[in-house]
């Protein structure tokens, strides 16, 4: 019954919401050959776009499924919406250059297609063009933080575990206690900011907006560790990314810092030697799995689900059947297979 309301939210809120972003794209970026940039980023133009090339849109429909949630009306949270896609649009761009990823979403990026200084370029657009969206937004009198603060904030805190997340490549000093803080901004922290934003939307004051924050930041959390699930042991047909850029790169993802932990295990071994080849990449997997890393990278991921389930019970809810939707949400999201 859940999974088919969730689907109802969907059918109802995304095309409006795409509809939306595509408003403030034609409106506000010039010129043309820019605007092409930005629209086969977002998925809507050029060789395989469609649902698929756009993503699965999960920020901007937390916006939409709190403010439903919170008060009642989705609809005057597109702003808010729309401004959360484009940041999260603006991150992987860069993330794109920074990784020197050939692929997104199963098609070429767009560094690798227009080069790295206009695919820079095209990131800043769509960071600019959230803050105008946000702009659009109507004040809510209870909200004594501005939506543009908190947004900010949100890029300043992606930012930071942008920038931990690059540090770490390559070391073999850290430990799960440099994970959590990595991800609290590379992830969770835009998440949060979403449902925020949402809340806010639907008339809530900082105190009960707190705790459906809590749940986008468990939710972005739970997220991020099922993301480096799938970056080792996903289906690289369902993920449009191969299973073996994260161990080329020797990213310090949670999979991997379970496995450095076990000292005696054969992964633990190999990955003290160096630089791993893309055709080792399935034996690493493996090993990962026989130490035991799989196992606890599901099991954390489980639970951070469980404290996001926590946080929506403690948030006020105006509208039942949408707090139900969030719920079923974050269940979907621990099971996805991309």
């Amino acid at each position: 019954m859940t999974e088919a309301l969730l689907q109802t939210y969907r059918e109802a809120m995304l095309p409006a919401l795409e509809a939306t972003l595509q408003r403030y794209v034609e409106r506000h970026i010039r010129p043309a050959a820019l605007a092409r940039m930005v629209a086969y980023h977002m998925g809507w133009e050029g060789r395989g776009a469609g649902p698929r090339a756009r993503g699965k849109r999960v920020r901007p429909w937390l916006t939409l499924l709190t403010a439903q949630a919170a008060g009642g009306v989705w609809e005057p949270a597109l702003p808010a919406a729309a401004a959360v896609e484009f940041i999260h649009n603006f991150s992987l761009l860069h993330d794109d250059i920074q990784d020197q990823s050939p692929l997104r979403r199963g098609r070429p990026t767009v560094w690798h297609l227009w080069g790295v200084a206009q695919a820079i370029n095209a990131g800043d657009a769509l960071f600019a063009l959230a803050f105008r969206a946000l702009a659009d937004l109507a004040p809510n009198p209870a909200c004594s933080e501005p939506p543009t603060a908190l947004l900010a904030t949100a890029c300043l805190r992606l930012t930071q575990g942008q920038h931990l997340d690059l540090a770490y490549e390559g070391r073999t000093d850290l430990d799960e206690d440099a994970y959590w803080p990595m991800v609290e901004g590379k992830t969770a922290a835009l998440l949060e900011t979403a449902a925020l934003l949402g809340a806010y939307t639907g008339g809530l004051g900082p105190k009960q907006a707190a705790a459906y924050g809590q749940f986008g930041r468990a939710l972005g959390l739970a997220f991020q560790v099922w993301d480096d699930y799938l970056g080792v042991w996903g289906d690289p047909t369902r993920t449009g990314k191969s299973t073996a850029s994260d161990l080329v790169a020797r990213k310090n993802s949670l999979p991997v810092l379970y496995g450095l932990r076990q000292r005696g295990s054969a992964f633990a071994r190999r990955w003290a030697q160096g630089a791993i080849r893309e055709d080792e990449a399935p034996r690493l997997a493996a090993l990962l799995a026989d130490a035991g890393a799989r196992d606890y990278t599901t099991a954390q991921a489980q639970a951070w689900t469980q404290r996001a389930h926590a946080a929506l019970d403690a948030a006020p809810a105006a509208d039942p059947q949408a707090h139900a939707a969030l719920r079923a949400l974050a269940e979907r999201l621990l099971k996805r297979d991309a």
